[in-house]
């Protein structure tokens, strides 16, 4: 790709690897997480949200739309997604920023000048430029070429991933990348597909491998209450992280929360939104007490 399809890009981002950092969020991703905090990020495809609560109703959306496909209801603007081509007329003259458009292709030496800009506070705060999604592995070539440019600038390069990829796309990445940010979401094969829509053979055994080149990994973990806090599932967690090559000793817990049902809501696909249960602060305590046990650093956030 010569143009990644990017849906964000996020300034002075601190929860993504060290430092103050610029994220850059790709579109689509491999996986369908039932909990996704950004469901925004998981179609490869141009997409438009719409809030209501920001409408006022100024029709100019309507008036602008070359294929007659908004309507002023009681409800705000309804789009007609049968005959809307997803163009962007709409949200270009809204006054409110009721609409907006998710997925622009942006050429490496635009990326590059936005990465650029922010270059003071990487060197300020020992941080660099994230590339998160989504999953960005889908975009390697794309992915490769930013990469690679920020390592000629020696700005620290993060790619936060699934790891659900070929291997040889991982290894490449590894070898421009400094950190890896990987979730591991469920270990039993059957519930990891169960609730993300594929196993997790490949992804451990990428992880694997990755575990034996010189780039270091932080592992996060969304505490799904009823997925994945189970002592038996943290336990054989702890245990797949020591079985790794290198110095692991480290993992981010990242409690469940809902702030995805809002963005389906935008999206207009509510009716996906399936909801959890956020773990007890006790039981987020027992949890970093197993890790504890098994010599890893649990911490919350990151």
């Amino acid at each position: 790709m010569s143009t990644g399809l990017i849906f964000d890009i996020k300034k002075f981002a601190i929860n993504d690897g060290p430092g103050i950092r610029l994220t850059v969020f790709f579109k689509g991703c491999n996986l369908e997480c039932k909990w996704c905090h950004n469901p925004e990020s998981m179609s490869p495809k141009v997409q438009k949200m719409y809030n209501s609560k920001k409408c006022i109703g100024a029709v100019k959306c309507i008036e602008n739309c070359p294929n007659n496909a908004l309507e002023l209801t009681k409800n705000g603007i309804i789009t007609n997604y049968n005959i809307c081509n997803l163009c962007g007329k709409c949200a270009e003259v809204c006054p409110t920023k009721a609409f907006e458009m998710l997925g622009s292709g942006i050429p490496i030496s635009e990326l590059m000048k936005k990465i650029d800009n922010e270059a003071i506070f990487f060197d300020q705060s020992g941080g660099g430029v994230t590339f998160s999604g989504g999953e960005p592995l889908m975009h390697s070539e794309y992915l490769l070429k930013a990469l690679k440019e920020c390592g000629k600038r020696m700005y620290h390069r993060v790619v936060d991933t699934t790891a659900f990829s070929k291997l040889e796309t991982v290894l490449e990445v590894a070898k421009h990348t400094e950190l890896f940010l990987i979730d591991l979401k469920v270990m039993d094969a059957e519930k990891h597909k169960e609730f993300t829509g594929v196993r997790n053979d490949k992804i451990l055994s990428n992880i694997i491998e990755l575990a034996k080149t010189n780039c270091e990994i932080i592992f996060r973990i969304p505490l799904i209450k009823g997925v994945n806090t189970s002592e038996k599932n943290i336990l054989q967690t702890a245990l797949f992280i020591n079985s790794l090559e290198g110095n692991r000793s480290v993992v981010n817990l990242l409690p469940y929360h809902t702030i995805a049902e809002n963005k389906h809501l935008k999206l207009g696909s509510s009716t996906n939104f399936m909801k959890f249960e956020t773990p007890t602060t006790i039981e987020i305590k027992e949890i970093i007490s197993i890790f504890k046990k098994q010599g890893i650093t649990a911490t919350i956030g990151g």
